[in-house]
Formats: C-alpha cells, sequence, structure tokens
C-alpha cells in the first residue's frame, strides 16, 4: 500500500534528467506517494514527467509548479491532459504565479497583478479539462474547447504564498501547495483557504500538500550546510518574494544574516531553518515528516538538494522512507 503522505520534489536547480528518473524510480520502490518537477529556466517540465511516467507504474507524478506565466491556459490544458494519459490517470497539475525575475527576464512578459492571473487561468484550465469552452476567448473569437479530455479528472494544486493567492487556492483549487512556508504558520493558511472556500460556488475540501525543502544529513554539520545553501539561495537568488517571506517569518535581522553568511548556517537563522525546511540527522527524518503531519500538512513533498551526489539522494530517500503515514 502507498504512502499516502510522502512525495519527492525537484527544484529548477536540479538540472541532471537521469538522476531524476533514477530518483523517481527509487521513490517508487519505496511507495511514496508522488515525485513533482517544477519548470523554470531549466527543463521543460512537463517533458520530464513524460519520461518519469514511461519509466514508472504506479507513483503519482505533478508539476511543482508551473508558472501561469510560461503558457496560455490551453497549452497548459493541452499538457494536462496529455500526461494524465500517458501515465495512465498518475498526474495532479500543479500552477504558481512564478517571480518577477523569472517572468520578466525569461518569458518577457510584465510580471502584474498575479492572483489575477492566477484566478483567469486555473479557471479556464479546469474548464477545458472539463470539455467546455474557453471562458476568455479573444474578442469577436469563438470560444474552442479541447478535442480530446483526460478520462480520469486532473487535480489542481496551487503553490501561493500571499494571503489573496491562498484564499483563492481555498476557492478554486484542490490542493494548497506551499513552498517554504513556516511550519507553525500552516494553521494560519488553514484559515486563509477557509476564507477561500466560502466564496466557492461548490465548496470542497483543500488539502495542504507541504513542499518542504530537505536539510537532512548524516550528522548536524551536514544539515545545517544544507539549510544554509537552502535559506541563503531563496534569501538572494530568486527575487524579492522569498526574502519578504522568510523575513516574515523571523525578521529582516535574521534574512541579513544569511547574506552575509551564504555557507554556513548562522546561529541567529537555526530557529527559522526548523521552521521553514526538513533540518536534522537521517535519523529524525521520520519524527521530522510526522512534525509536519501534526502542524497541519495532509502531505509532505520532500524538496531534494539539487546537485547533491547520487548517493546521498538516495540516503536520503532511504531515510524519509522509514516515516510512515501519520493517522489523520
Amino acid at each position: 500500500m502507498a504512502n499516502s503522505v510522502m512525495g519527492v520534489a525537484f527544484t529548477p536547480f536540479e538540472t541532471r534528467v537521469d538522476t531524476i528518473l533514477r530518483i523517481a524510480q527509487q521513490a517508487e520502490a519505496l511507495d511514496l506517494e508522488r515525485v513533482e518537477v517544477a519548470e523554470a529556466w531549466s527543463h521543460d517540465a512537463t517533458i520530464v514527467l513524460a519520461q518519469i511516467a514511461a519509466t514508472t507504474t504506479r507513483i503519482g507524478l505533478g508539476t511543482g509548479v508551473l508558472s501561469v506565466w510560461g503558457r496560455t491556459p490551453a497549452t497548459i490544458a493541452l499538457a494536462a491532459a496529455g500526461l494524465q494519459r500517458a501515465s495512465g490517470g498518475r498526474f495532479s497539475l500543479g500552477l504558481g504565479a512564478g517571480s518577477p525575475p523569472l517572468t520578466e527576464g525569461l518569458h518577457g512578459v510584465r510580471w502584474e497583478r498575479p492572483v489575477a492571473r492566477l484566478r483567469q487561468t486555473l479557471t479556464a484550465v479546469r474548464a477545458l479539462l472539463a470539455g467546455e469552452r474557453l471562458p476568455t476567448p479573444a474578442p469577436d473569437a469563438r470560444a474552442l474547447r479541447l478535442g480530446v479530455i483526460p478520462e480520469v479528472p486532473v487535480p489542481i494544486a496551487l503553490a501561493a504564498l500571499s494571503e489573496s493567492s491562498i484564499r483563492l487556492a481555498g476557492e478554486l483549487a484542490d490542493a494548497w501547495a506551499p513552498f517554504l512556508w513556516a511550519r507553525s504558520r500552516l494553521g494560519d493558511g488553514r484559515v486563509l483557504l477557509d476564507e477561500g472556500a466560502a466564496r466557492a460556488q461548490t465548496p470542497a475540501a483543500v488539502s495542504v500538500a507541504a513542499a518542504v525543502p530537505v536539510a537532512l544529513g548524516p550528522d548536524m554539520a551536514s544539515a545545517r550546510r544544507l539549510a544554509a545553501w537552502w535559506l541563503a539561495t531563496y534569501a538572494t537568488r530568486m527575487g524579492p518574494i522569498y526574502p519578504r517571506l522568510l523575513a516574515g517569518f523571523s525578521s529582516a535581522a535574521v534574512v541579513e544574516t544569511l547574506r552575509d553568511a551564504p555557507q554556513e548556517l548562522p546561529a541567529a537563522a537555526e530557529e527559522l531553518a526548523r521552521e521553514v525546511t526538513l533540518f536534522g540527522t537521517y535519523d529524525e527524518a521520520p519524527e521530522l515528516i510526522a512534525a509536519w503531519r501534526s502542524a497541519g500538512a495532509d502531505s509532505v513533498r520532500l524538496v531534494l538538494p539539487p546537485g547533491r551526489p547520487e548517493r546521498e539522494l538516495a540516503e536520503i530517500l532511504d531515510a524519509a522512507g522509514a516515516a510512515q503515514p501519520v493517522a489523520g
């Protein structure tokens, strides 16, 4: 029986597709729930997921996440329908608003009114996947529908970090997939989801699928180095959204220490690392994952550190695989 509460995910920094494929196969052998691939400036996530679909048989597959600025709703829906077919019904679609540097610097599109863009895209994609006509055709154009719709419905997760986008997830999505969110603040997210659900035409339960950066090592020194990499990278290299998020979970002064010491975890940032990453030794992995579940995550996506030796990633998965589902 598959572990229903845990999956594995890859960031755009992980460019080794062969490694992704082998780790996905290991995750399936460990009965993990799913494997997710993010898209940004590296690989087309839908192509990588098609490769994983061809080399696995049971594990769920997901985009974690696709930017709503990089494709039209129709191309997203076409890709989702194709992946649902290719995987035999194992696919779920993760969408997000991306960031200004990626949207404007790679796609050449102004990053403005992101929540409105999320709403328009999510609504249109869901309509198309249900066999309906595009709700927002160009002026004077006849709205079209997909020629083939998936036999198995495609669940949609929203990777939301702002209050308004989390409410949108509660209103329109099947799951909320926060990344680098504080464990102790999952309850705050639940409140916002409920507020969004109250606006839905047909309210439905929205699950919380927390994407948690993995800072696990054979000893605490190794774990601290990984935690330092995660925090420093997202505080300094990924645009303005994550520094504000991390400061909100700690303070601007803590985030500033990460800019000054990217190789080692400052003592002032240790509590933040425990809040937003899976931080500890391999032996502690089951306990740490259980803590996220107890804090309100319906499932946990283990976001693997990119570029690490494949043997190390396999060790992390083995350690995490010892965690048993916690009754919810």
